[in-house]
């Protein structure tokens, strides 16, 4: 994250550098990922955070600072399961926001939108990319972002990230279009992308899941 000591020309200081953010809703794009695949997604489906880090990078450019913050729960008796992966996050040069999942309705949205805040009060923020697709707690306060002249950007998956694409002010980008972000293609066949011969919709469970039911 920045120090925000800011940068010289020729000797001349000339304060803080513009930052591009990226705040990460991992309870979000778990579950958006979980629903695609239909299923928990293995290795070679889980986005790698060093490809994202080296697109935000290139996004910023060399006038901008760039921080990528990932927030996330943590549910009672899965720390040793969640501590790698905060770990390995914070390696690549990710913050991460980490909060204890006390119920149900325990999220991190409110979380994200003040971190937001934060930087936008500073008064030098350029771009804020938000992954995410709920578009109930972030499409008013994105909007409303664009109007202080703030670029925002949505990363998500297209199936699952209707606001942003409806939206005429946020610029939204399919995760699996950024470069080297998953290992292998996503199996993405849905109604909204049949091939003119058609495909298969697997199902999501077994059917004999509703045994388990009664």
């Amino acid at each position: 994250m920045s120090s925000g000591t800011g940068h010289h020309v020729r000797g001349v200081p000339t304060g803080p550098l513009d930052r591009v953010l990226l705040v990460w809703d991992a309870p979000n794009m778990d579950m958006s990922l979980g629903s695609l695949l239909g299923a928990r997604p293995t290795s070679a489906y889980r986005p790698r955070f060093d490809a994202v880090g080296r697109w935000l990078l290139d996004l910023a450019g060399p006038d901008a600072e760039a921080e990528a913050c990932v927030f996330t729960n943590v549910a009672p008796g899965s720390i040793e399961i969640v501590r790698p992966w905060v770990e390995a996050l914070r390696n690549v040069g990710f913050a991460v926001f980490a909060k204890p999942k006390t119920s149900e309705d325990s999220d991190v949205d409110d979380d994200m939108l003040a971190h937001i805040d934060l930087r936008a009060g500073e008064g030098k923020l350029r771009h804020v990319v938000v992954a995410s697709g709920d578009g109930r707690a972030f499409k008013e306060p994105l909007e409303k972002l664009v109007d202080t002249a703030t670029d925002v950007t949505v990363i998500g998956f297209r199936e699952y990230a209707g606001f942003a694409l409806a939206s005429e002010v946020i610029s939204f980008l399919d995760l699996e279009d950024i470069d080297g972000v998953f290992r292998e293609p996503l199996p993405r066949v849905s109604l909204d992308t049949l091939p003119d011969e058609g495909a298969w919709l697997p199902p999501f469970r077994s059917l004999r899941s509703l045994l388990d039911r009664r």
